[in-house]
């Protein structure tokens, strides 16, 4: 799937991903390939992108919303910063 975080200076990342793990407002939560169409509120803390299966980098965000919709993950956020 692909993954593109947007902030208002412009992309952070855009790349084809595994999975993402996402800080929500509720709590955190992974969307792997294939996922069900969704739109989520997050909450500033560290977004998780899973390249594949063992490799990892992190981003601290901060607040915004994420749309998953035809195997395509867009995050937008007020700022990210890799860790």
């Amino acid at each position: 799937m692909t993954l593109d975080i947007l902030t208002p200076e412009g992309k952070v990342f855009s790349d084809t991903v595994y999975g993402v793990q996402m800080p929500g407002v509720t709590g955190s939560f992974e969307v792997l390939d294939k996922h069900a169409p969704l739109i989520a509120a997050l909450s500033k803390g560290v977004l998780k992108i899973l390249k594949d299966k063992q490799t990892e980098s992190s981003y601290e965000i901060q607040e915004g919303f994420a749309e998953v919709l035809n195997n395509k993950v867009t995050v937008l956020v007020e700022g990210a910063k890799e860790l």
